[in-house]
């Protein structure tokens, strides 16, 4: 793949129309899955602590799954919401939406009473199938409210399918069925050896609502469809060489974007495994690292940065990785070196979003992304195949190479619109082509760089600052964790910059230092006024940064 773009300088590559063209080889997901049941029935494709599911046993508990779906009204446009953590449950619940002809909604597992009842209600779910202690805390008084169109709950237990019970994890865990609901390892037992017709989903139809964050806002639901989610499995699959031999490392969540398509996606396309440890505990995910010898993963920076902290991490424990990406949140790039450093390993940028189902740009294997000499920013690397990127201005205007605006995605990942919400979908993506609300530009060599959301941008006595600029000067002191950085309220300049930053384990700094060392390596309009040194920055569960709380605890 590298060779592809390595051959021809970027900017003729990409001006040429497309240098990385693919005929996409499946029009959905559960094509591929098939493809790859009929090639290897017995290889593992879910490996999950001590056990072990095979393409033909997921193929047969799905459709377990798919035949109590149809017993209880389940049927084609319908909609199953899936509330669990990174279990097989997921994947079996995912598999039989679609083979019941139905629509699969990802939902948040950290969500809670107000959150879970939103989503449910916005995206009129029939089904539920929910981990026992979600339902038993959280569900439970979400359905019983009425509010909601669910008529079924199935529960299910992080116990199910394996029998190791790690206590890091499980200590309190116990298989129960709540009363009122379906088991899904009853219903599995009950209904196997049965199928259902053979489905075969239309590229066009929607495979997953999966909801925008609502960092700014009340969350969107962006319409997956079955083609987006194959195609950028396939670009997954083909940008790294991934095959039979591989194995996949499950870090990001599942109901997200990045964990749908490049953990799920890809083992179903690829026929390799995946691994899944319940949720994000360092110690577990390493160990289950040491055990599986993964080949493959996408995360967030921060999931490598808690990795790589753990006492007795060592180089040699990341050496069967042959590509690790990071997407979700910027890498600085002295993080990025101390990473490498750490795992003996380059990791790969990746950029996209919901509404381009995970990749719009990457990072070439066997390239090393440069940095912006004058932000200092990482390159997110060029766009995938088939994609058309452009940086638009204010009217909307392609601007000159190296000039900063919006970027403007349109390709066969991106999604048709958002649930129900014609205006917002007119808004963002006029023409089908995604107005990203991020802010970059592109390099003469055809590199892209991110310098920050739109709506971030800190107006300074008339100067513009990107906090993404300001964060990665902090991040390059040795005692900076993580910095993230706000424009507040200032009556001689408009606003000022502020920024809040956690340290290192056992290291020291204080505010002044840090501010002292961002004014000799910026302007002077771009140093924060002011830090806060606190212990743990707010984000959401893929890593991203939340500004928008910070901005309320601002003083």
């Amino acid at each position: 793949m590298a060779e592809a773009y390595t051959q021809r300088p970027w900017l003729a590559a990409y001006r040429d129309g497309n240098p990385a063209d693919i005929d996409v080889e499946y029009p959905s997901l559960l094509a591929a899955f098939r493809a790859s049941v009929a090639r290897t029935p017995d290889a593992p494709v879910i490996k999950y602590f001590d056990g072990a599911i095979t393409f033909a046993e997921l193929d047969a508990h799905s459709d377990a799954v798919a035949v109590a779906l149809r017993e209880v009204g389940f049927s084609a446009d319908d909609r199953l919401a899936l509330y669990v953590q990174n279990n097989p449950a997921f994947v079996i619940g995912l598999l039989a939406a679609w083979k019941a002809g139905g629509t699969a909604v990802a939902v948040n597992p950290m969500n809670k009473t107000r959150e879970l009842t939103f989503l449910l209600k916005d995206s009129e779910a029939s089904v539920l199938l929910c981990l026992e202690d979600l339902y038993e805390s959280v569900a439970r008084e979400v359905i019983g409210s009425g509010e909601t169109a669910v008529s079924t709950v199935i529960t299910c237990s992080p116990l199910d399918f394996q029998t190791r019970n790690d206590d890091r994890l499980f200590k309190d865990a116990a298989r129960r069925t709540p009363e009122g609901t379906l088991a899904l390892a009853a219903l599995i037992s009950e209904h196997s050896g049965k199928r259902v017709d053979a489905v075969r989903p239309d590229s066009a139809a929607v495979a997953v609502l999966t909801y925008t964050s609502g960092t700014t806002g009340e969350p969107k639901g962006a319409m997956n469809t079955h083609g987006n989610l194959a195609f950028n499995s396939q670009t997954y699959r083909d940008w790294v060489g991934l095959g039979l031999e591989d194995s996949v490392l499950g870090v990001a969540p599942l109901f997200h974007i990045t964990g749908l398509v490049a953990h799920v996606g890809v083992a179903l396309l690829a026929g390799c495994p995946l691994v899944l440890a319940h949720r994000f505990e360092p110690n577990v995910v390493m160990d289950a690292i040491r055990e599986h010898r993964t080949t493959f993963t996408v995360g967030s920076v921060t999931v490598f940065v808690a990795l790589t902290n753990l006492d007795g991490t060592r180089t040699e424990d990341w050496e069967s990785f042959r590509a690790i990406l990071s997407g979700g949140a910027p890498i600085a790039p002295a993080l990025a070196e101390s990473l490498r450093a750490k795992t003996g390993r380059y990791i790969y940028n990746v950029y996209g979003l919901t509404e381009t189902s995970s990749p719009s740009h990457g990072v070439p294997l066997g390239s090393r992304a440069p940095v912006d000499p004058s932000s200092g920013a990482l390159s997110v690397g060029v766009p995938v195949f088939n994609t058309v990127v452009r940086i638009l201005d204010e009217d909307g205007e392609e601007v000159p190479v190296g000039e900063v605006g919006e970027i403007a995605t349109s390709g066969p990942q991106v999604v048709p619109g958002y649930w129900r919400r014609p205006e917002a979908t007119k808004a963002s993506m006029p023409g089908g082509e995604l107005r990203t609300g991020d802010v970059g530009f592109m390099d003469e060599a055809g590199w892209f760089y991110v310098v920050d959301r739109k709506k971030d941008m800190i107006n300074a006595a008339g100067y513009k600052v990107w906090p993404r600029e300001v964060e990665d000067v902090l991040n390059a002191h040795p005692a900076v964790r993580e910095a993230a950085v706000i424009g507040v309220p200032d009556e001689y300049r408009g606003e000022s910059v502020k920024a809040f930053v956690s340290l290192q384990p056992g290291a020291e700094a204080s505010a002044e230092e840090l501010i002292d060392h961002a004014k000799q390596n910026m302007a002077a309009y771009k140093y924060p006024r002011s830090i806060e040194i606190i212990g743990e920055l707010p984000k959401t569960v893929t890593g991203k940064i939340l500004r928008r709380e910070l901005r309320g605890q601002a003083k």
